[in-house]
């Protein structure tokens, strides 16, 4: 899925598109109004398009998932090269552990 096919704002994917006109860029008119808000605040500051600003809180989850994240793949991956680590009930187990640990972070979208 390309960039473009979801949401500029949320990162929601975009409805199926039908009929003719500009491609969609939000997914919900409130999104656009979120991302309007956003430039005219970023404008007020002085920030370009490439800089953001974000809670510090924010900031620490999506550390704290990442790092999560990283220990379940260091993990799977010490699992499936020990012995008998590619049996289909250990690269199952592997698995579930491994989606296990990457769902929280995609609550944390921005």
């Amino acid at each position: 899925m390309t960039q473009s096919e979801r949401c500029g704002w949320c990162g929601r994917k975009l409805p199926a598109r039908s009929g003719p006109g500009r491609p969609r860029r939000f997914c919900r008119q409130s999104c656009r109004q979120r991302e309007y808000e956003a430039r005219l605040r970023s404008a007020e500051v002085g920030l370009s398009d490439a800089e953001l600003v974000i809670a510090r809180v924010e900031l620490e989850q999506l550390r704290d998932a990442l790092y999560v994240v990283e220990a379940a793949v260091e993990d799977v991956e010490r699992d499936l090269a020990a012995p008998g680590g590619t049996e289909p009930e250990e690269v199952r187990r592997s698995l579930d552990w491994l989606l296990e640990a990457v769902r929280p972070l995609l609550t944390l979208r921005p």
